[in-house]
């Protein structure tokens, strides 16, 4: 495989240091710090190079408005272990919503949450509204007992009720973890156990598409698998109350005006904000600690100069509230923009809901799966003929790889006046890692580069840097939104060990990754699900953009298993064939001979077999490694909870595949 780079799409506008937030911020590195850049290369080198520099001009750049200010920008420098402006004090909520004496009447009235939910009737939040319904959250929370430190849970939907609460848990400095409501007891119960909440929020039930959801039995389940907790929140929604608890509206019903008003207790900068949670597909849900501070910084500069999001824009991306994607559509508030929530099918009444969201809500950024967007180019569709999104500027991509042929359609859709960024990140640090933005190119299936402040490489076994072939992701210099630490670990040994075990003082993130020569980069799939046949390592996601371009088939998945005795083991292709397509024999050597051409004969499977579904997370990712210890002869509970599954019953065909071959 060679480092050539790929069919580039779209080229930076030439406008970009006038019309864009890089470009505004371009122009105050030249001003304020005497600092000129000819293009993203070169600052993101220096964004690398010289880590003070240039998170001390993040900070100084959006007016971070600290209660104490830092001594310095890093303390020590090493990983695990860095430490992040030491001394600084703020709150990450005061930022979101903004202290009364710095908003003028114009911001009050600008509208900060445009909510679409298939429950009840669209609602809307101007600035105002909202800092006053999390001033009265905040003042009900701490009627509750709830200080600095403890922990708040919302069992939620992507509501306005949701944000309220984690805004005003944030400003108390208490801890903040969310679960969505279509999780199971039992997976929500092995998330929050691990924190040990002192409130639960929750909801009786919900509408997705045309179907009532009632949850009231997985909330009481819930109830009594968290001993700790000593009040519920009833947040009411959907059908049925919930008895016992606290009505959301007497949480945010002060009798006392005073007690209302907006305040940010401010909290050093490692404080924790939230707790997120990894899927928990392969393994009990690690509990990922992130700081006011780290999450503050990094989405300040994500959202405006990677998404170049600024105050007037609107951010519409489609996540339910266990998915890092909620904290980043949260996060636009932090540089003004106005947020579009969205609770239900995204796919109800049809494939079209999400684009006639974007004309109704004037949305300027949307976010959107890879799998969202094929599935729109496979059935013909022309989003920008027929719907107004007119003021639609960017378009993300995020969740899975996506194909060269996907990155073409939206080409062909929209023109060159919206910018496809497609990008690569995850739980672990709450944003991307690589990705593109309005000051880089645009390569046909190629992810642009690394973002800014992101020293990301990648590395063969022996830990050193490869260009060109397939490596591990890994971060060589800190970032201030690498976690805090993992809930309960105490010594940080699991900590270490998730991601520091491989190459000591690197951060090895999971994927494997390309990088061509110009720094465009491929995502090959997860590294533990990555397969190596005869020392040959072949990523996952480099089959999928083969074969599902092939018409006659809809999804696959891809596992090799591994031989004990040295040989190069079973090389297993699941396919779903099209709706009147069978997968016989011509079919399967139309597969493998697009392989062999395409990739290489090393990629022809042994095995070719159909089944009805791809087993996915709620995230839209494939569960390869699931799948493949369950054909090595693993029970499915011990290899995923059914909760975080996309369709609950879509690994049992594979528990038949493996009584299968154990017959053989």
């Amino acid at each position: 495989m060679t480092g050539a780079v790929a069919e580039v799409l779209r080229e930076p506008s030439s406008d970009v240091r006038r019309t864009t937030e890089i470009g505004r911020y371009l122009t105050w590195l030249a001003e304020q710090r005497g600092l000129h850049f000819d293009d993203y290369d070169e600052l993101w080198r220096w964004s690398v190079g010289d880590l003070d520099a240039f998170w001390s001009s993040i900070w100084d750049f959006f007016g971070v408005r600290a209660h104490t200010p830092y001594e310095r920008v890093l303390g020590d420098r090493g990983m695990p272990g860095a430490v992040w402006f030491p001394g600084a004090t703020l709150n990450y909520a005061e930022h979101a919503v903004g202290r009364p004496e710095d908003v003028d009447t114009e911001d009050i009235d600008t509208v900060a949450v445009v909510a679409h939910s298939q429950t009840r009737a669209p609602i809307e939040l101007t600035f105002g509204q909202l800092r006053e319904q999390v001033a009265r959250a905040r003042a009900g929370l701490r009627r509750l007992g709830v200080g600095r430190g403890d922990r708040v849970v919302a069992y939620l939907p992507n509501i306005p009720e949701t944000l309220v609460a984690f805004l005003a848990t944030a400003s108390l400095g208490a801890v903040w973890a969310s679960c969505a409501p279509e999780f199971g007891a039992r997976s929500v119960v092995d998330r929050f156990g691990q924190v040990e909440p002192k409130v639960l929020l929750a909801i009786g039930g919900y509408r997705y598409g045309e179907r009532e959801v009632d949850r009231r039995d997985e909330v009481a389940l819930i109830r009594e698998g968290l001993p700790t907790v000593e009040h519920v929140v009833h947040v009411p929604y959907g059908p049925g109350a919930l008895p016992g608890t606290v009505e959301w509206a007497a949480l945010l019903d002060s009798t006392d005006d005073s007690a209302a008003d907006l305040a940010f207790d401010p909290v050093p900068f490692d404080h924790p904000l939230c707790v997120l949670f990894s899927s928990g597909t392969t393994g009990k849900p690690k509990a990922i600690v992130h700081g006011h501070g780290g999450i503050l910084l990094e989405h300040l500069k994500n959202h405006a100069l990677s998404w170049d999001l600024k105050a007037g824009d609107r951010l519409l991306w489609f996540s339910t509230t266990a998915w890092m994607i909620w904290n980043a559509l949260v996060s636009a508030l932090l540089v003004g923009a106005g947020i579009v929530m969205i609770d239900g099918n995204p796919l109800h009444p049809d494939l079209r809901h999400q684009w006639r969201l974007a004309e109704q809500t004037g949305a300027t950024v949307m976010g959107a799966s890879p799998g969202f967007l094929m599935a729109c180019r496979e059935e013909g569709m022309r989003p920008a003929e027929e719907f107004d999104l007119s003021r639609l500027r960017q378009l993300g991509a995020a969740g899975s790889p996506l194909p060269a042929e996907g990155y073409h359609w939206v080409r062909e859709r929209f023109g060159p006046r919206v910018l496809l960024n497609v990008g690569s990140g995850g739980t672990d640090v709450c944003s991307g890692l690589v990705q593109g933005g309005p000051w880089q190119p645009v390569y046909a299936g190629e992810i642009s580069g690394a973002c800014l402040g992101v020293d990301a490489k990648a590395f063969d076994e022996r830990g050193e840097q490869v260009v060109g072939e397939l490596g591990e992701l890994v971060i060589t210099s800190p970032m201030p939104s690498m976690p805090v630490g993992f809930w309960g670990d105490d010594d940080g040994s699991r900590y270490r060990a998730a991601y520091f075990e491989e190459y000591p003082g690197v951060w090895r993130h999971g994927d494997w990754i390309r990088f061509s020569a110009a720094g465009s980069c491929v995502i090959a799939g997860r590294s533990d699900a990555t397969l190596n046949r005869g020392g040959v390592r072949l990523g996952t996601a480099e089959f999928y953009r083969v074969v599902e371009e092939l018409p006659e088939i809809r999804d696959s998945l891809v596992v090799h298993l591994e031989d004990s005795a040295g040989g190069n083991g079973e090389l297993v292709l699941y396919v779903v064939p099209r709706t009147g397509v069978e997968l016989d024999d011509a079919l399967r050597r139309a597969v493998s001979s697009a392989l062999r051409t395409a990739l290489s004969p090393r990629h022809v499977p042994d095995t070719i077999a159909a089944v009805p579904a791809i087993p996915r997370n709620r995230t839209g990712k494939k569960l390869e490694l699931p799948v493949k210890k369950i054909l090595l002869g693993a029970q499915i509970d011990a290899v995923a909870s059914r909760d975080v599954l996309a369709d609950p019953n879509s690994l049992d065909v594979f528990v038949e595949h493996a009584t299968a071959r154990r017959s053989r």
